[in-house]
């Protein structure tokens, strides 16, 4: 059935009392895929770490639990987000363990090689260039560091459901082209289930200079 165009732009950004909702669908919808992505990640005690589009805040609050000793920050275009993985996190924003910001991936607010890791879980889709925000991921990361890319491949078929105005799907070749022409070394795409019709993860590391 495919998916209303404003349910679809809530999707992208979610605001007022339907995007409170959507973000409480999607905080089941996501779970196994967001957990998926941090399993690849292999997150170590003191990692700092970075999601792009955290939105209910549930994986952010994962993550830290991973890393006792580290920082996970999160960035999210959602003001209606911000407020509900805030609300969820307080007790680790508390104790600066984590640090959420309402802003855009195609410009991060840390400096270069801070990072870790960092993961974007259907955020792709959503990217006009994504090669701009590639590129500025690539930047924070720290020689050697593991970046996790989510998303639904456009050979699996279910790209049909969703809105052209608003959802861009990709195939599986052109996020390994995007990952290795924004810089990352040892790109490959993985199936977590191992077979298609599920998530997909482009993993890369950054290449220590």
């Amino acid at each position: 059935m495919r998916r209303p165009e404003f349910i679809a732009r809530q999707s992208r950004c979610p605001s007022g009392f339907l995007g409170r909702v959507i973000g409480h669908i999607m905080s089941f919808e996501t779970a196994g895929a967001n957990d998926l992505a941090l399993k690849a990640l292999d997150l170590k005690p003191m990692d700092r770490v970075l999601e792009v589009g955290f939105g209910h805040g549930r994986t952010i609050e994962r993550a830290a639990s991973m890393v006792p000793v580290g920082l996970v920050a999160g960035i999210d275009t959602s003001d209606e987000m911000v407020q509900m993985a805030t609300r969820r996190c307080r007790h680790l924003i508390d104790q600066d363990r984590v640090r959420l910001t309402r802003g855009d991936s195609a410009q991060v607010p840390y400096p270069d090689r801070f990072f870790d890791k960092g993961y974007a879980i259907h955020t792709i889709y959503f990217w006009n260039d994504p090669q701009v925000h590639l590129r500025e991921l690539h930047r924070v990361l720290r020689d050697g560091a593991r970046f996790v890319l989510g998303f639904h491949p456009k050979e699996d078929g279910a790209t049909g459901d969703f809105p052209d105005s608003v959802y861009r799907f990709y195939t599986s070749d052109a996020v390994l082209d995007l990952l290795r022409a924004t810089g990352f070394a040892d790109a490959r795409v993985e199936r977590p289930g191992g077979t298609s019709g599920g998530l997909a993860l482009g993993i890369g590391h950054r290449r220590a200079d």
